[in-house]
């Protein structure tokens, strides 16, 4: 096929059960061996291209990371997955020689995600001691001379506690550090997306109007964020649906460590399953992947985005969205109510 594939698969799981995490919270486990060489092998006959990620949450999330970054290279077809700016804090903190394999691979950035300060990111990341991990992951990342990039997942909960963090960076000097490494520092907020475990997060979702003045520079894409009140105004007569859709020639496909097969869309929750790889015939899944043909996307198509808003929107809210994302969280609920 022309499109080209990443599979992403949940091959070792999480240390973390973080309140923003997009995804959902899913079942821990480590898949049985050979699982990864069957699971692209499903895909062969199908794509051209493959590019295979031993992880969808916690990146290195297994002690034989090193021997793990070579299999993935292995098993990928006519392509070399990317290592992105993405790495464990976890295991940074807990293995002398982790940063050094990632500097040897060349990874100029690391992003390590705060929600606020010490007690608040512990209960956000479901871990206690997570948040002095990650200051202890950003110090040992700049003494292997990689740039930590600090994000923030603000709500009306923790606005206060992103400035006094933004201050905390200045306080540990990490402008200078990182322009001493040939790079600058990247310090930036945003509200996240309102599904998965975020979903959660809905009643304390930030007002824009409430966003600490300190924070409007390092807020991704502050121009696109619209009250709810607004969107249900200018969209409660749209007659098109919220139809997620794979644009372009790169296909992502994201397997949970039971099979479950899922587009990249959104949460991995049941509605939204394509199929089994287990299970389900291979030739069935792949023509529901390429023809987005499942329950999910076929009642997508069915509900206009007004009516979504018509029923789910709140037309007197101050939360603030980017649209997308809100068409998004608007859907879900949709789905989810349909499926009860």
């Amino acid at each position: 096929m022309k499109k080209s594939l990443s599979l992403c698969v949940d091959l070792y799981g999480c240390p973390n059960r973080c309140c923003h995490c997009w995804l959902g919270h899913m079942p821990n486990r480590t898949m049985e061996a050979g699982a990864d060489e069957w699971i692209v092998a499903q895909f062969k006959p199908y794509f051209e291209k493959i590019d295979f990620y031993s992880w969808l949450r916690e990146p290195d999330f297994c002690p034989d990371y090193r021997a793990r970054w070579e299999r993935d290279k292995a098993l990928s077809v006519n392509a070399v997955p990317e290592r992105f700016e993405l790495a464990s804090f976890w295991r940074l903190v807990r293995d002398p020689d982790y940063a050094p394999f990632l500097k040897e691979l060349g990874v100029p950035a690391v992003q390590l995600s705060f929600s606020g300060l010490e007690e608040t990111t512990d209960r956000y990341v479901g871990r206690k001691g997570a948040f002095r991990e990650l200051l202890r992951a950003t110090e040992i990342l700049l003494n292997h001379g990689i740039r930590p990039r600090w994000q923030g997942f603000i709500n009306e909960e923790n606005r206060e506690e992103l400035a006094e963090l933004l201050r905390l960076s200045e306080t540990l000097d990490l402008p200078r550090r990182c322009e001493a490494l040939g790079g600058e520092f990247r310090f930036f907020v945003h509200t996240g997306s309102c599904d998965g475990e975020a979903r959660r997060l809905y009643p304390i979702w930030i007002r824009k109007d409430h966003i600490p003045p300190e924070l409007i520079p390092h807020f991704l894409d502050y121009e696109n964020l619209w009250p709810e009140r607004e969107l249900c105004r200018l969209r409660r007569d749209d007659p098109r649906p919220v139809v997620p859709h794979n644009g372009g020639e790169d296909l992502v496909l994201y397997v949970s460590n039971d099979y479950d097969l899922f587009f990249n869309f959104t949460h991995m929750r049941p509605e939204w399953r394509i199929g089994n790889l287990k299970t389900d015939p291979m030739d069935e899944l792949i023509r529901r992947v390429m023809e987005e043909d499942t329950p999910a996307l076929r009642a997508a198509r069915a509900i206009s985005l007004g009516e979504l808003i018509r029923r789910y929107g709140d037309p007197a809210s101050e939360r603030a969205f980017d649209e997308e994302d809100y068409k998004q969280y608007l859907l879900n609920r949709y789905l989810e109510e349909s499926n009860r």
